[in-house]
């Protein structure tokens, strides 16, 4: 693809990205949205965070996948429809980007990573995209970036319910279910969603179906908030959530396998005022647990389970109406086992301290982090971060920041093959961003800089056994981009959002570019509104990427452009109706080598709130 081509691309893309409520790259984000994460909200001031809510949630599938795919710079590595999802954030690994569930990061503690595919986003209300490091506040993997998904809690509201159901294409189901009650004393909301397909698609350029594709998921969450005195309120959030997934077959004669999940989270908060003074105490479960089935036909399977115990205490002093000074103390408990690892537990103590000065013009923040554990030596972790509003439309920040990522249990403790000598992978890193901001008009460019040591990479010792080093040293740097444009006349509104990602990612030994990282990505939408009919066009062009660490030219994925249309018509101010044609011009594509996805497929939902 030339790049005449690409200039094409990057021009359409800079139309696009959801709706109104989708971007807030200016940082302004809602106290009561993002209650439960109140470090995001707190101290985020001079990085990119990008919302998705409302109408993007319904237009999407239910899969965290899809929902960011097309809607952010992040690149996914999905094999097949509702297979197993890796993302690449800023030519980071899937390790590198930390899932935080209302203020609590819940990566894998047996491979350190989540898959964006048993994520179903009906459980929440908002999922907030925090570009760079940030593992002072979150803790390992916070590298490449952040996603938070959080649910909402709100007061004095009565009786709100919502409900979706959608089908398409392959027998695919999406319904959920929301409901909630509140007075000025209590808070309670329970959701359900459920998710399945049977995932039989065609796959043209092998003249065959899509076998042993079929997946469905369950799940539920719940929130609870009770005001003891205006000093004083508690807070429970519940999820769980259980898939069950066959992986689609590469070839005919491969035996069938499936992969049972089941997660579980919970999290109890005690937030206390006084004056200038606001404390949160905060104790979290999680459980993960998973069996994998080589052979559907035997009743044999492997598995692997953890158990995470947090208790967290949060300080706030307001030293002024300007400066925010904030103290945190962890402690995480894990214990872990497997049919391929040992019973092994391991305990990190971490303390964290916050700085954050806001003015008219100016922010800064400064923040620092030292854990303490008996299994590897941790660096102390440091970040600081400006935003100065230069003129009325301009402003430009920066930030550096030192992050990192402990080894997983896998690492550490797979029989025969753990190594308990590794290393974290540390991270030093940083951006400077601009932000020119009119009437109807706004964009962003972030420029970034990653140096990657001690990378963990799974390679064979002289005895050809399989075991986990130090080894890879990755220098990733590239440019970020976000476009917003809304105008609104008479009964008409246009929006145009965009996102752009130029990625480099080399292994510094070799200064090849990593696998599964391409160097461009533009995803976005153009959406056009008359009174109560909306019609939406969405598209995600992903580059070429190499699949050989040689960047072997002739071993590569071609680059791909996917366009969904859709329309939607509200009536009775709170029911809407839409139909979606996703992969319009029936593309032939693939994210992983022979891993195919769907062509043109259709999509009806209807959306009710009561």
């Amino acid at each position: 693809m030339n790049n005449k081509h690409l200039f094409f691309l990057f021009f359409i893309g800079i139309q696009s990205i959801v709706c109104t409520q989708t971007l807030d790259s200016i940082q302004k984000l809602n106290e009561v949205i993002i209650k439960a994460d109140r470090l995001l909200y707190n101290f985020s001031s001079t990085q990119n965070v990008q919302i998705l809510k409302d109408s993007v949630f319904v237009r999407s599938k239910s899969s965290l996948t899809n929902l960011l795919d097309f809607n952010s710079a992040i690149y996914f590595k999905e094999n097949g429809l509702g297979m197993v999802s890796s993302p690449s954030f800023r030519g980071t690994t899937a390790q590198q980007t930390a899932v935080i569930w209302n203020g609590i990061n819940i990566n894998s503690q047996l491979n350190g990573q989540t898959d964006f595919n048993v994520i179903n986003t009906r459980d929440f209300d908002v999922v907030a995209i925090r570009s760079g490091g940030g593992s002072v506040i979150y803790g390992s993997g916070a590298i490449g970036g952040s996603i938070h998904l959080n649910n909402s809690l709100f007061f004095g509201k009565g009786f709100t319910n919502d409900a979706f159901v959608g089908y398409g294409s392959f027998n695919t189901q999406d319904v959920s279910l929301h409901t909630n009650f509140s007075d000025e004393k209590i808070s309670i909301g329970f959701s359900v969603a459920y998710a399945s397909s049977d995932n039989d698609f065609k796959i043209r350029s092998r003249d065959r179906n899509n076998e042993n594709g079929q997946f469905y998921n369950v799940s539920t969450s719940t929130q609870l908030g009770y005001k003891i005195n205006p000093k004083n309120t508690i807070r429970f959030y519940n999820q769980t959530f259980y898939s069950d997934r066959h992986f689609s077959l590469v070839l005919p004669s491969d035996s069938k396998t499936k992969y049972l999940d089941l997660n579980t989270r919970n999290l109890l908060e005690w937030e206390n005022k006084q004056d200038k003074f606001l404390s949160v105490l905060r104790t979290a479960y999680l459980t993960e647990k998973y069996q994998f089935f080589e052979n559907i036909e035997r009743d044999d399977f492997s598995f692997g389970a953890a158990k995470s115990f947090i208790g967290n205490y949060q300080l706030n002093y307001n030293l002024s109406n300007k400066t925010l000074i904030t103290g945190i103390a962890e402690l995480n408990s894990t214990t872990g086992t497997g049919t391929n690892a040992t019973e092994n537990r391991r305990d990190i103590v971490a303390f964290s301290g916050l700085l954050r000065r806001n003015s008219l013009k100016w922010n800064y923040e400064v923040s620092v982090r030292k854990e303490t554990t008996s299994n590897y030596e941790s660096p102390l972790l440091f970040a600081l971060g400006t935003k100065y509003q230069l003129l009325r439309n301009y402003a430009f920040s920066f930030n550096a920041s030192k992050n990192f990522r402990i080894p997983t249990f896998n690492d550490l403790y797979w029989i025969g093959s753990g190594n308990e000598n590794l290393n974290p992978e540390l991270s030093h890193q940083v951006e400077f961003g601009n932000y020119f901001q009119f009437k109807n008009f706004s964009v962003s460019a972030t420029g970034f800089y990653y140096n990657i040591e001690d990378m963990i990479r799974w390679l064979p010792n002289s005895n050809g056994l399989w075991q986990p080093i130090n080894t890879d040293h990755v220098i990733s740097y590239g440019l970020e981009s976000q476009l917003k444009f809304y105008k609104e006349w008479q009964n008409h509104q246009l929006t145009l959002n965009a996102n752009y990602a130029y990625v480099v990612s080399e292994n510094e030994a070799t200064n090849k570019q990593l696998i599964y990282v391409p160097f461009h990505k533009v995803s976005g939408s153009v959406n056009y509104q008359y009174k109560k009919i909306k019609t939406y066009l969405q598209h995600n062009f992903v580059g070429d990427v190499f699949i050989q660490s040689d960047n072997n030219p002739n071993e590569i994925l071609p680059a791909y452009f996917i366009q969904n249309l859709g329309f939607d018509y509200t009536f009775k101010s709170n029911q809407t109706i839409g139909f979606t044609v996703r992969n319009l011009f029936n593309v032939d594509y693939q994210s992983v080598a022979d891993r195919f996805m769907p062509g043109r497929n259709y999509n009806i939902y209807i959306n009710f709130n009561f």
